[in-house]
């Protein structure tokens, strides 16, 4: 009978599958880079995923956020994804927390029960706390850089955090590290792309007049590839190369 691994397995084997379903993984940030790779993930055989992310949808996540519809906004993001990754597999265990990582609350994720951990959030600040905590674990760690103001897929790769090149948040966040000299514990892998555009259009919106971080373009064809290299990456330590 078939099911919903039955071509994975074709690739992969069913000794990997039933590894990969064993996993516990933990994503942090469900915006465009994020929830396209929880849904890869369970859509390649992990059941065991905890989603965390405070924000709920708006109109501006419509172009590119996996969970974001016009009959979704206004909720939170997190508890949209859990219920249609529940509706890709039922038996799967999605834990949805309307939260986010800071400093403050690190310890209440319990990092060091989790196989991996994922990194797809924005604040600078949170970015580099999530950095440094998760790479005092044994999990397998791995983060997505900045996917604002890209245009070419072809330019997405994937090396080690020192090694990325041409990407403003990465150089951001190693000049963070050297300035409180405060490292990451173990070395990890960074999705990028050192594609540099600018924005033709200048943002509006209210929330730029309160000193907010700046707005910048993305669109769905580099945000949703980098999720999926993210996949990629995580499958690729269960066993498949």
């Amino acid at each position: 009978m078939e099911t919903l691994n039955s071509r994975t397995e074709l690739l992969l084997g069913k000794e990997t599958v039933k590894k990969i379903s064993e996993q516990k993984i933990i994503i942090f940030g469900l915006g465009g880079v994020g929830s396209w790779a929880a849904e890869g993930l369970v859509r390649s055989g992990f059941e065991h995923v905890t989603l965390v992310d405070a924000d709920k949808i708006t109109v501006t996540n419509l172009n590119r956020q996996l969970p974001a519809l016009t009959s979704t906004i206004g909720e939170f993001k997190a508890d949209v994804l859990r219920k249609r990754l529940l509706d890709i597999n039922p038996k799967a265990e999605i834990i949805a927390m309307n939260d986010i990582f800071n400093k403050e609350n690190a310890e209440n994720f319990h990092l060091e029960t989790f196989d991996v951990i994922i990194d797809a959030i924005d604040s600078l600040t949170d970015k580099a706390e999530l950095i440094l905590t998760a790479c005092k674990t044994e999990a397998y760690f791995i983060s997505s850089m900045g996917a604002a103001l890209k245009l070419d897929p072809l330019k997405i790769q994937i090396a080690e955090f020192w090694k990325v090149n041409g990407c403003p948040l990465a150089r951001a966040l190693r000049q963070k590290f050297k300035r409180h000299k405060t490292f990451p514990a173990k070395k990890f892998q960074c999705v990028f792309s050192d594609e540099l555009l600018e924005n033709k259009e200048v943002d509006n919106q209210e929330e730029l007049k309160f000193n907010k971080a700046k707005i910048n373009g993305s669109m769905v064809h580099i945000t949703a590839v980098f999720g999926f290299f993210i996949v990629g990456e995580v499958i690729k330590n269960f066993g498949y190369n």
